[in-house]
């Protein structure tokens, strides 16, 4: 499959950024966020999300539009962007993951829309969606695009949603500190610890989400 390129609209972002807070309130009980980064006027970040639902193809949207407000971009799945085509208006490009070749081009273009002023990536290091509770295995292309961008913030992003209080899902999220980490590590290294962070940020949410929202404020 070709690679697809992002062909942001920026009507059809107006347009389905409306639809999509719609969509959001229609589904979930409460959205809930907790928010420890705010990017600068002049940051460029890439934020790391775990991948569980199908929703989560959506968030990145709703928190660059109501809160971030950068040049948002995501990687996605080749046969997700097949499927789901309009995604490419709102600044998604596509990954295959089967072919190392074509992977790193996808990459690449991902640094390449670095060259934009507050630029950011959405990535879902997983590649797949995966099952709720479990271990996160990450791919390379994390670590790959740290290797290769300077002065760009590495921030987690934990998705978990859950029906403990109520028979409609609530969703919370927390969008943490940006990463720091030794320039010497390895890929190998470097993934393992991106797991590590988000994997306790998920085991935290678990604990607090539906029992202790102190630290939460209504997102939607």
């Amino acid at each position: 499959m070709d690679f697809i390129p992002a062909k942001e609209s920026p009507v059809f972002i107006k347009f389905f950024r409306f639809y999509t807070k719609l969509l959001f309130k229609w589904r979930f009980k409460t959205v809930w966020l907790k928010q420890e980064y705010e990017p600068c006027s002049e940051c460029k970040t890439v934020y790391f999300l775990n991948h569980h639902s199908w929703w989560d193809g959506l968030i990145p949207l709703m928190l660059n539009e109501y809160r971030f407000q950068q040049q948002a971009r995501a990687i996605m799945e080749d046969k997700q962007m097949e499927t789901y085509s309009l995604f490419q208006k709102i600044g998604a490009f596509s990954i295959n993951r089967d072919d190392p070749r074509s992977a790193i081009t996808s990459l690449r273009y991902a640094v390449k829309s670095f060259n934009r002023n507050r630029a950011s990536l959405f990535i879902y290091p997983e590649g797949t969606i995966t099952p709720a509770g479990s271990s996160m295995n990450f791919e390379g292309g994390l670590a790959w695009l740290h290797d290769k961008l300077d002065e760009v913030d590495f921030v987690p992003v934990g998705i978990y949603m859950h029906t403990i209080r109520h028979s409609k899902p609530e969703l919370h999220l927390h969008v943490g500190r940006p990463i720091r980490m030794n320039e010497s590590l390895s890929k190998e290294e470097k993934t393992a610890h991106f797991e590590t962070v988000l994997n306790q940020m998920l085991d935290e949410l678990r604990q607090t989400a539906g029992f202790d929202d102190s630290e939460f404020e209504h997102f939607l």
